[in-house]
């Protein structure tokens, strides 16, 4: 996969890419330090064997070993190639020393990250149930004010329709006082012709 592809599925690629080129850095600098001819870790486990008589059964369970094996399988492997090629004990216990005091660490940043993922989890779904609840109470504000928006158009809607009626009957009213004063009028008109 690609790594942006990765980005996007794993949320923790970057800090998990820098624990291993981290990782990897110390144990090319580790392989440095063993002097020239032990750049291949092939060569090495060959001279481990050779150097403490085992048999090519055991190298092949110690490879798989080693494929399999954490920080600590490989810090042992450390301190046994030191062993034999005779580095001090000391030397031994102070690199197993700081391998598990980098592991405790690392679990430690790892502890922390986690905690500090749930506080902002926690924190945002504190702030995301207040923008909730604030739009809800919004929301039921704007209903409201729109049903009395609604209640009083009708209200005003009814008093112009009185006000028309009342307004038609008057008019009619009129009409039939002017049509009977005009009646009256024509009919004296006609008795006095």
């Amino acid at each position: 996969m690609e790594p942006e592809v990765m980005r996007q599925q794993f949320p923790f690629y970057n800090e998990m890419q820098a624990i291993f080129t981290a990782r990897m850095q110390r144990m090319l600098w580790a392989e440095e330090e063993g002097g020239p001819g032990t750049s291949s870790t092939t060569t090495k486990k060959n001279k481990l064997a050779q150097g403490q008589g085992m048999t090519s059964e055991e190298e092949e369970d110690e490879d798989t070993d080693g494929e399999k094996g954490g920080l600590k399988k490989k810090a042992s492997k450390k301190a046994k190639t030191m062993a034999s090629s005779g580095g001090v004990g000391a030397n031994v216990s102070s690199i197993i020393t700081n391998t598990n005091n980098s592991i405790n660490a690392v679990k430690e940043m790892l502890e922390d990250f986690m905690k500090q993922q749930l506080q902002m989890e926690v924190q945002w779904r504190e702030a995301y149930e207040e923008r909730e609840e604030e739009r809800r109470r919004a929301e039921m504000e704007w209903r409201q004010r729109m049903e009395a928006l609604e209640n009083e158009r009708l209200v005003m809607e009814r008093r112009w329709r009185e006000r028309e009626e009342q307004r038609k009957m008057r008019e009619e009213a009129r009409a039939e006082k002017r049509d009977a004063l005009i009646t009256t009028l024509l009919n004296k008109l006609r008795r006095e012709d």
